[in-house]
């Protein structure tokens, strides 16, 4: 299982970016997918997460209205679009899955990607 995310930089409060994770290794389409951040001194904490169809979400309560998770199966990619933009959305943002083998759960996650947002 492999996850890369893309997307991160440095943006000013307001503005938008659109991360994007790129996953192989395992059948994209048949498993829910999320997002995590982890900013400095923090536990990590989900952000989003979309099941392996699209069809339901879950949201942070922080990031309600603002971002929005979507995923395009026929290119094993998950995307988080982030709008509104606040310095407490500094983070550094991962990809994650669940994925089941011989009724075990494993957790992977990505090398992870960096927002920054500052005046």
């Amino acid at each position: 299982v492999q996850l890369v995310e893309s997307g991160g930089g440095l943006v000013q409060p307001g503005e938008s970016l659109r991360l994007s994770c790129a996953a192989s290794g395992f059948t994209f389409s048949s498993y829910d997918m999320s997002w995590y951040r982890q900013a400095p001194g923090k536990e990590r904490e989900l952000v989003a997460a979309l099941t392996s169809a699209g069809s339901s979400t879950k949201y942070a309560d922080s990031v309600k209205g603002r971002f929005t998770i979507s995923r395009d199966n026929a290119k094993n990619t998950v995307y988080l679009q982030m709008n509104s933009l606040k310095a407490d959305d500094t983070a550094v943002y991962y990809c994650n899955v669940v994925v089941a083998v011989l009724s075990k759960l494993y957790k992977y996650w990505g090398q992870g990607t960096q927002v920054t947002v500052s005046s």
